[in-house]
């Protein structure tokens, strides 16, 4: 995205009130998760790679990632 503001002949479609709060939320959430992600990085740069003993193995990840979208699953119409 440009930091440009957009030309002055350009028409911009305002959101209404509900949709607006929604991106903003949306755009909190994506903040949070990458700065919980950056933190990640950063840790790993500081301190290197966690021991194998220390980490989840990913089918466990994934199974969890899974039974989470299973439970979202019928809120999305």
């Amino acid at each position: 995205m440009s930091e440009q503001p957009a030309p002055a002949d350009t028409a911009r479609q305002q959101l209404d009130p509900a949709a607006a709060d929604a991106v903003r939320a949306y755009a909190a959430r994506t903040r949070a998760t990458a700065d919980q992600f950056a933190g990640v990085l950063e840790e790993i740069a500081a301190n290197g790679l966690p021991s194998v003993e220390e980490c989840t193995p990913w089918e466990e990840l994934r199974e969890q990632h899974l039974a989470r979208l299973a439970r979202q699953r019928p809120a999305v119409a």
